[in-house]
């Protein structure tokens, strides 16, 4: 019998081998491994690596950052393998929306990386850099609003980094730039509660994003639960595929706007298949970031167009994969890696 209240969201399932499972040996024939340079650095690294797997359907992206033990590599596995091998739902929309990026440089440095993503009105801004200051990060969210003019709109990302206090004063001076939401400013999902509450109590209408708080957790609805956040970021592949991180948004019942995790287009073409089948879209989604790569694995880059991307595609060019080529050491690297990813995911 229901009382009345609306039934809170539930822990989503273990991820599930596809019915079309590759074996081990399908996945390590013919995988690529590509180590492209960054513009500027980002998330303190210069480099990104990842790798890559061909199957019927096309290219999927397995890089999962080079610190993650094999339990949180296994999602990324599972999405890089639903991209080759099972596809993904169909979109609601035949294009969506891109933010630029902005990493942690110098107020000066702004105006070149927006540069980058011709025809974007949304910025979304990293802030809280280690040995960097509050002045730093309001200097630069300053010229990113100079750049864009009164009418763009300015996220902020922490990671994080911050304590309550430091959320809530951080954010309070920086709304003074106008700011469409603050992405993951504390680490704990208690800690974005008081912030939210803190903020709601000092007056400044600013919106709370979560990004590690789903992606990274056990439970990833527990924002939803816990009144957490006012809307969630989601990215493809620490989710497990589009179609995971399709039930986990609608699990939460929030806003969703989609990002990415400095992918090559391969990975990108995975968040906008995301995007693009999202029954709501809330804003403008965080998939511009090859234009922080100082390189691409295809000669048809998946970037912006007038602030825009569409759903397309994406081959593999053997020459550049060849240019962004890892050592051979590195090579075997990411094959144990694979490896113990899909023993992970599979229980095999």
């Amino acid at each position: 019998m229901s009382d009345g209240l609306p039934t809170p969201p539930q822990a989503p399932a273990r991820q599930q081998a596809p019915a079309h499972q590759p074996s081990i040996s399908d996945l390590l024939d013919g995988l690529l491994v590509v180590r492209i340079p960054l513009r500027v650095p980002f998330r303190g690294i210069d480099t990104r690596e990842v790798a890559l797997l061909r199957g019927p359907l096309g290219w999927g992206e397995f890089g999962p950052f080079l610190d993650y033990p094999p339990a949180e590599a296994a999602r990324w596995l599972a999405a890089a393998i639903e991209a080759a091998y099972a596809g993904w739902p169909a979109p609601v929309r035949d294009r969506v929306p891109v933010n630029a990026t902005v990493p942690a440089v110098s107020a000066t440095q702004v105006p070149g990386v927006l540069a980058r993503f011709e025809g974007c009105t949304t910025a979304k801004v990293k802030v809280a850099e280690p040995r960097q200051s509050l002045a730093d990060d309001l200097d630069r969210v300053a010229a990113v609003r100079e750049h864009l003019g009164p009418a763009g709109l300015i996220r902020v990302d922490a990671n994080g980094a911050w304590s309550v206090n430091e959320a809530t004063e951080a954010i309070g001076r920086l709304a003074a730039y106008g700011l469409d939401y603050a992405e993951q400013p504390c680490r704990e999902v208690s800690e974005l509660v008081a912030v939210r509450i803190a903020l709601a109590r000092a007056g400044v209408d600013v919106r709370v994003a979560a990004d590690e708080s789903i992606r990274r957790a056990e439970d990833p609805l527990r924002v939803a639960r816990e009144g957490a956040a006012d809307l969630v970021v989601v990215k493809v592949a620490p989710l497990g595929g589009v179609a995971r991180a399709l039930e986990i948004v609608a699990g939460c019942g929030l806003p969703a706007v989609v990002s990415s995790a400095l992918d090559t287009s391969v990975g990108i073409a995975a968040g906008v298949a995301l995007a693009a089948a999202l029954p709501a879209l809330d804003g403008a989604c965080g998939l511009g970031t090859v234009r922080l790569l100082d390189g691409d694995v295809t000669r048809e880059s998946m970037v912006p167009a007038r602030g825009w991307l569409s759903q397309r595609p994406i081959e593999v060019d053997e020459e550049l994969a060849q240019r962004w080529a890892v050592p051979p050491h590195r090579r075997a690297w990411w094959r144990e890696r694979l490896g113990a990813a899909y023993r992970e995911a599979f229980r095999t």
